[in-house]
């Protein structure tokens, strides 16, 4: 197996010097380190296979005796002038003795061609590590690394299993998975088969179709000259996303505005199960894996589940087993790509979750070490499987699988007289299941007067949303918010892992959406969203096989998991809160059975959901009761 043989040939790398600390640098100093300790080329052109070439800045240690391994980092976005955690990354990177690589997908910035989602990594991707393989100042060994988009194209590079692979660190990398186990959110379009409005505005500022470009043959020289005074950034106009993205129908919110037909339009008509998701950059769970990782991810990111589930999946199914058996997790209670942010008196959201100190850069150069230059003692082989943090309890904790193994399911069912509707309704949450009849609780939907997302997993959305641990009581006295309360906890309840919700429902209109919270209520009455899903009703039996709801017919839904870490302690209740919309962050059913995204009008809904012994709702905890 070509893993085992590159660990045997890796034994005879040099070690460099201690790192610096670089902590306390501005950016300025931090420019000033990397133009010190780094030889640097610009706007590099490397070929790809159909000739277009991709632009590419290298940074390689000034003082560098040997070839040296190459950390990769790949992005939509603009790096003309190196900054944030690029620039920290390049510094460190060359500081410790590696070559740091970064380059513009195909079609921004300066790179050549036309934009795709992901940056075709199965072919660009694997180009660009042949060509740095084979630089006569690289040891033929690249580590990838990055965050989001940088990440996200890491998956499907990964199913290449490419010689020179040699570890890669993806950081919220969700947008990058098409299908894996019980999730179908092909790149994060979808929750339950609802599209997400996040990547609306975010396809408004990165898909460029008309964008402008330098002219081709240009040399080395002038391209990089040019860099200096010209970054080919657009400048849009400001758009109101809080107040656009109630814009109907949902496939003219980005023409309305004067952008060309692109990206958007094309995704837009798409089906969670069309066969388009299967021909882009998108990895899926029928693809093979052959690349040590170390994953981040996080409780407040927009796919928390699918990449935990990916995670699992790779540790089960990579044919080789010496790479299942290096893939290691990290999962922190940051929102998007904060995993850097780590430190006392953390704050997600509104609420404070303790000390979350943490030497992220500290495990990546570790683990880079040990599959870049062969320092076998690098990473400590004591290393958990998973590290976790577990809010709450507010603490890290490690465990040899996710969920850890001592956690055992356990339901809490749904319970009222009927009228659960707001906080101030009678909905309870019991362990014990309805043994009589109850009535079920009814509430009317409209989408014109969707229910506001407060909080939750979400990022790069405009503003229209503000991620993490945030009080859902401003949405909770709304009639249309069913809202069911357990009784005050006399110990700690740690649940830990995938939370699965099933619910009975009904509706007089042929199809609609459920949305399902989970909350930690404390005792002054706080009400912390934990994390949330939703499902659209036609997509119940899958999605491929949709089916319309009938009047008085009663469903089974069972909701794409939730996934969270979350120590419920003694004098807090838990909370399951249930309505038909949570918008901006979801777009909204317009209940009519139709398209909906090239539908104008809506018509209101009435919904409710049921839970007699025959259809007990409830939601299944992932209780970790040796705690």
């Amino acid at each position: 197996m070509r893993l085992i043989a590159m660990i045997v040939a890796l034994a005879a790398f040099t070690a460099p010097a201690l790192a610096q600390d670089y902590s306390n640098y501005s950016e300025d100093a931090l420019r000033a380190e990397l133009a010190r300790i780094a030889t640097a080329e610009t706007k590099v052109l490397v070929p790809m296979r159909d000739g277009i070439g991709l632009s590419t800045d290298i940074y390689r240690p000034r003082e560098a005796d040997e070839d040296v391994p190459v950390i990769f980092w790949r992005t939509p976005y603009n790096f003309n002038t190196l900054s944030g955690s690029r620039l920290r990354m390049a510094v460190e990177a060359v500081n410790r003795g590696y070559a740091f690589v970064i380059q513009n997908e195909r079609g921004r910035y300066f790179s050549e061609g036309e934009f795709e989602i992901l940056g075709y990594p199965r072919t660009d991707g694997y180009d660009a590590l042949d060509w740095l393989a084979a630089q006569d100042w690289s040891n033929g060994r690249v580590g990838t690394w990055g965050c989001s988009s940088s990440a996200e194209w890491q998956l499907a590079l990964a199913a290449m299993d490419h010689p020179a692979h040699a570890a890669m660190v993806p950081m919220a990398s969700g947008a990058g998975i098409g299908r894996v186990g019980e999730f179908h959110e092909q790149g994060n379009w979808y929750t339950g088969g609802v599209p997400r409005n996040l990547f609306f505005v975010w396809l408004y500022n990165v898909d460029n179709p008309l964008r402008a470009q330098i002219p081709a043959g240009l040399d080395p020289q002038m391209r990089s000259r040019i860099a200096q005074y010209n970054d080919l950034a657009t400048d849009k106009p400001d758009v109101d996303w809080a107040s656009h993205i109630s814009f109907l129908p949902v496939s003219e919110l980005l023409s309305t505005l004067g952008e060309p037909p692109a990206t958007f339009e094309e995704f837009i008509v798409r089906t969670p199960a069309d066969a388009g998701w299967y021909e882009g950059g998108l990895y899926h769970d029928n693809e093979d894996w052959g690349v040590p990782a170390l994953w981040f991810n996080s409780w407040y990111d927009v796919s928390i589940g699918p990449n935990m589930a990916l995670y699992n999946h790779v540790r089960e199914n990579a044919s080789d087993r010496a790479v299942r058996d290096n893939q290691y997790v990290v999962a922190g209670p940051n929102v998007h790509c904060n995993f850097f942010n780590y430190g006392p008196n953390t704050v997600v959201g509104e609420r404070n979750i303790g000390d979350t100190s943490f030497d992220t850069t500290g495990l990546i150069f570790a683990w880079f070490d040990r599959w870049l230059k062969g320092e076998r003692n690098a990473w400590d082989r004591d290393t958990p499987r998973v590290q976790y943090y577990a809010m709450g309890a507010n603490e890290w904790r490690g465990a040899e699988e996710w969920p850890p193994a001592e956690a055992e399911p356990v339901r809490l069912y749904l319970h009222s007289g009927g009228e659960a509707n707001s906080r101030y309704g009678d909905g309870r949450l019991s362990f014990e299941a309805p043994e009589g009849e109850q009535p079920a609780d009814t509430y009317v939907y409209d989408p014109m007067v969707p229910v506001q997302t407060i909080g939750g997993g979400d990022c790069c959305n405009g503003g229209i949303v503000h991620p993490g641990a945030r009080d859902q009581r401003p949405v909770q006295v709304r009639d249309d918010v069913l809202v069911y309360t357990s009784d005050v906890l006399t110990e700690a309840l740690d649940v830990t892992g995938f939370i699965d919700a099933v619910l009975y429902v009904s509706s007089d209109a042929p199809d609609t959406d459920f949305a399902v919270k989970l909350v930690d209520v404390a005792p002054d009455g706080t009400a912390w969203i934990v994390d949330d899903t939703i499902l659209r009703a036609r997509y119940r039996n899958g999605y491929d096989t949709p089916e319309m709801m009938e009047a008085g017919e009663v469903y089974e839904l069972d909701f794409t998991p939730m996934t969270s870490s979350i120590v419920f302690q003694p004098g807090h209740r838990i909370q399951v809160e249930i309505t038909s919309s949570n918008f901006p962050k979801f777009v909204r059913n317009l209940n009519t059975g139709g398209n909906n995204y090239d539908e104008s009008e809506g018509r209101v809904a009435t919904n409710s959901v049921h839970h007699s012994p025959e259809r007990a709702s409830y939601i299944e905890l992932p209780v970790v009761r040796s705690r």
